[in-house]
């Protein structure tokens, strides 16, 4: 995956993947792997609830965060927007949490494959069924309810990915699947492979609604299989991600690989590095910020000498928690 640089001050392709590497051995490696969500349930909850919040907003769901919040942690659906939107995050909530659940106490509908089309059909199933329930797809037949492949053939999108036809979704997602089970052996960085998978995902398009969400559902299983935490694409990069899955379409899977990296290694820092460690361990800056004072301004810090931390041999700044709330006490102090 050759690098590029995605603008002033923002890493290149190849680093993404460098840094990314690190965080996921610093995570198995000297904080004992991800922990389950019966062991760790805030780090999960908090991944959980931005993860429904943002993939959902992607398809159109106009939940703002605090609504997805208040729906989910409270059972209460705030606001007045329509019945469906609501079942839309409260099923994708369901299934992501059956997926996040299979990182590391898993449950499996197979035989001990990365993926099975039983799964697929499952997530599918979860993630459809309380929207489905209020507000069923217009164009769908009996037999093409949540869990169920679509039974008709269905237009090109805007890009020019043409879905198979309908007598060919069940061969074709077997031979997704194969590709799926390939990816743990592939001599591409894991990102690029599963940036591969997750397109071809979606040029398979099985079900008559619901691809999008079920796509990404998928991949964070994957990617939770394989010992990473989820990938949570942000609404906000809506545009970047449908571009980087036209190009993956084309056979380009370098954009939408780095894309899948930034999000994995923005959760394992900002989320589950800090909930491992304990106060006195020595962590990356990133994993230290806070709304109070910046990663920049951290690192700033560290430089002058006003952080107590560390410097790898790499060039990477590490402190701990104790230290930067000692930092951030003395920011304050008078005399």
């Amino acid at each position: 995956m050759p690098a590029r640089s995605g603008g002033p001050g923002r890493m290149s392709r190849e680093a993404v993947c460098r840094s990314l590497d690190d965080a996921i051995a610093e995570v198995r490696d000297r904080l004992g792997g991800l922990p389950s969500p019966a062991e760790a349930r805030a780090i999960w909850d908090e991944l959980w609830v931005h993860d429904a919040h943002n993939s959902t907003a992607i398809e159109g769901n106009t939940l703002v965060l605090r609504e997805v919040e208040q729906l989910l942690h409270e059972g209460r659906a705030v606001g007045d927007r329509q019945l469906a939107e609501y079942m839309e995050v409260r099923g994708y909530a369901d299934a992501a949490r059956w997926v996040y659940g299979q990182a590391v106490a898993p449950d499996r509908l197979g035989a001990g494959e990365l993926l099975t089309i039983t799964e697929v059909r499952h997530v599918h199933r979860m993630a459809m069924t309380p929207v489905w329930d209020v507000a069923p797809h217009p164009d769908a037949g009996p037999q093409e309810g949540p869990g169920s492949f679509r039974r008709h053939d269905i237009h090109a999108f805007p890009g020019g990915m043409k879905p198979p036809s309908h007598a060919l979704v069940e061969p074709r997602l077997r031979d997704w699947l194969d590709s799926v089970e390939a990816v743990r052996a592939s001599a591409r960085h894991p990102m690029e492979a599963i940036a591969a998978a997750h397109v071809g995902f979606e040029q398979v398009h099985p079900f008559i609604d619901g691809n999008g969400r079920t796509g990404r559902l998928l991949m964070n299983l994957i990617l939770c299989r394989l010992g990473c935490a989820p990938a949570i694409i942000q609404k906000r990069e809506r545009d970047r991600y449908l571009r980087a899955l036209r190009q993956a379409d084309a056979g380009n899977h370098g954009p939408l690989a780095e894309q899948i990296a930034r999000a994995v290694l923005d959760n394992i820092l900002r989320f589950v590095v800090p909930a491992l460690a304990g106060p006195a361990r020595l962590l990356p800056l990133t994993s230290l910020a806070t709304p109070e004072v910046s990663h920049l301004a951290l690192r700033t810090a560290a430089q002058r000498g006003r952080l107590t931390a560390q410097r790898t041999e790499s060039g990477q700044w590490r402190s701990s928690r104790v230290w930067v709330d000692e930092y951030i006490a003395s920011r304050y102090r008078i005399g």
